[in-house]
C-alpha cells in the first residue's frame, strides 16, 4: 500500500509503453514467454567432481544453476522486478523456491517447497550452504515449513481453503499481506526451480503462478545426449536441459538477453562463481543484504 510492500517498493518513471503492458496483459499467465537452454553438463560435472576432491564440498547441478542466477541478478537488477495489481515493484531480496522430495528414497511422502534468500555477493559455496541448510531442515515425513503446516490446517474444514486463499490473495493484491506470510510463502520469490530429473522426467516449461509474484521458472530435466564433432572426432556429449518460463512484462528484451548471457557464462564457467562479483548493482536504490551462512558440518 502507498507504493510499499513487505517484499518490494513501487517503481515510478517507467517508460509509458512498458507501463501500459500490465493493463494489456494483467495476468502472468497472459505474459508467459517460453525458452529452452541446454547447459554443458560435462563441464558442470567435471567442476563438481573437482570441488568434491579438492574441498570436500558436494555441490549439485542445481547449486551451479542457482549461483549463476544470483550472479546474473547482481549484474542485471531489472530482472528482479515484479508486477502486482498492474504496478511495477523492485524486489527487496534475491530469493528462490525449490520443489524437493521429502525423502528421495520414499516417494510416498510426497514433496515440499523450500525458500532460500541470497546475498548478491554470494559465491557458489555460499549458495550451496544456504540451499543445503533449507533442504536438511525440511526432510522427513512431518510438516516442517509454513506452507506444509498451513496446508494441513486449511483442509480441516470444508470451504476453509477457498476462504483463506481468497483472503490472502486479496491482501497480497493491495500490499497488506502480513510480512511473515510473504517471507514464508514460496510464491513470492524471484525464481522458482523444479528438478524434474529427480523424479525421472524431462525438462518442462512450467507455468508461472498468478498468485504471488514469481517472475522466472526453471524446469531442470534428465540429461540429453547429442552427437558433436570435436577435433575431427564425433562423440556423444551430455547436456542439462532447462525449460525457462519468464514474465515478459518485467523488463525489456535487451535486459533479459544480457541476464541470460551472464547466466550462461556462469553455467559454462562455474569456477568464476567461486569469488564475489567485482560490483553489485541495485534497482532504484532498493539495496538489500543477507548475512553470510555458516559452514555446515558434514
Amino acid at each position: 500500500m502507498f507504493g510499499r510492500r513487505p517484499d518490494g517498493r513501487r517503481i515510478k518513471g517507467i517508460d509509458p509503453i512498458v507501463q501500459v503492458t500490465p493493463y494489456i496483459m494483467p495476468q502472468r499467465s497472459d505474459a508467459q514467454v517460453f525458452l529452452k537452454h541446454r547447459a554443458d553438463m560435462e563441464a558442470m560435472s567435471e567442476y563438481i567432481k573437482k570441488v568434491r576432491q579438492e574441498k570436500g564440498i558436494s555441490l549439485t547441478h542445481m547449486d551451479i544453476l542457482a549461483a549463476a542466477y544470483v550472479r546474473g541478478i547482481s549484474k542485471n537488477p531489472y530482472i528482479n522486478r515484479f508486477i502486482m495489481n498492474k504496478q511495477y515493484y523492485s524486489r527487496n531480496n534475491c530469493s528462490m523456491a525449490v520443489t524437493i522430495l521429502k525423502d528421495p528414497k520414499n516417494l510416498e511422502l510426497g514433496e515440499t517447497v523450500i525458500k532460500t534468500r541470497f546475498d548478491l555477493t554470494d559465491t557458489i559455496f555460499d549458495v550451496h550452504e544456504r540451499i543445503e541448510k533449507q533442504i536438511r531442515a525440511n526432510r522427513g515425513d512431518q510438516p516442517k515449513n509454513f506452507l506444509d503446516k498451513l496446508a494441513a490446517f486449511v483442509f480441516l474444514m470444508p470451504g476453509l481453503p477457498t476462504l483463506i486463499v481468497g483472503l490472502v490473495k486479496l491482501l497480497d493484491r493491495y500490499g497488506i499481506c502480513p510480512k511473515f506470510m510473504i517471507d514464508e510463502l514460496p510464491f513470492h520469490v524471484g525464481l522458482f526451480i523444479t528438478n524434474m530429473a529427480s523424479i525421472g522426467l524431462h525438462d518442462v516449461n512450467h507455468h508461472i503462478y498468478n498468485f504471488g509474484n514469481v517472475s522466472l521458472f526453471f524446469g531442470m530435466g534428465l540429461p540429453e545426449k547429442e552427437a558433436v564433432v570435436e577435433n575431427g572426432v564425433t562423440r556423444m556429449k551430455r547436456y542439462l536441459p532447462i525449460g525457462i518460463t519468464a514474465d515478459e512484462r518485467v523488463c525489456g528484451g535487451a535486459h533479459y538477453a544480457q541476464f541470460f548471457r551472464d547466466m550462461r557464462f556462469g553455467l559454462d564457467h562455474p569456477e568464476s562463481l567461486e569469488v564475489p562479483p567485482a560490483e553489485v548493482k541495485f534497482d532504484h536504490g532498493v539495496e538489500y543484504h543477507e548475512p553470510k551462512p555458516e559452514r555446515i558440518e558434514k
